[in-house]
């Protein structure tokens, strides 16, 4: 059964290939979590290069450059390069969780079915036991305050009522 598409839902239909966001913000969905981290351009490219979270400090660094991101965006009033840098705040938190828990940073045993592929999820699969690695939980941490950081600014906050009475109203 196919999901309706609401004004408020992440659009995957959208040719990402050729979609410049920064040029066209209306064609941008918050969404929810991460959805659209690797996808939204120019964004990706700026941010993805200083997204790492092997150890602590190389978390450290990393997180402290995309919130620097982030308040450029911020300042520039630029909401969708903002919520790009927090959705991969967020994803360095999310990553680093999952190594820290698995360390091959898979969660579930078996191969996800292919009417799945792409969705968050076991589907039926079993979870694989955890190896708790000290290191990646410590990145983790340090991913976990930025983010936070970054979703209780209050001029992401602003901005981003603003941009979703404007298009997602």
């Amino acid at each position: 059964m196919a999901t309706k598409q609401t004004n408020k839902a992440f659009n995957y239909s959208l040719d990402f290939d050729k979609v410049d966001f920064r040029k066209q913000p209306e064609l941008y969905r918050v969404g929810k979590g991460e959805q659209g981290v690797l996808l939204v351009e120019p964004y990706k490219s700026e941010i993805l290069p200083h997204w790492r979270f092997k150890t602590p400090d190389i978390a450290r660094e990393s997180s402290e450059k995309i919130y620097s991101l982030f308040e450029e965006y911020l300042a520039n009033e630029d909401f969708v390069g903002a919520d790009m840098a927090r959705k991969f705040l967020q994803m360095g938190y999310t990553r680093s969780r999952r190594y820290a828990n698995h360390k091959s940073g898979k969660k579930y045993n078996g191969p996800v079915p292919d009417d799945k592929k792409g969705q968050s999820g076991a589907h039926g699969r079993e979870e694989l036991p955890r190896e708790i690695d000290e290191v990646k939980a410590e990145s983790a941490a340090i991913f976990k305050v930025k983010w936070d950081q970054a979703k209780q600014n209050p001029h992401y906050i602003r901005q981003k009522e603003a941009f979703k009475a404007k298009y997602e109203a």
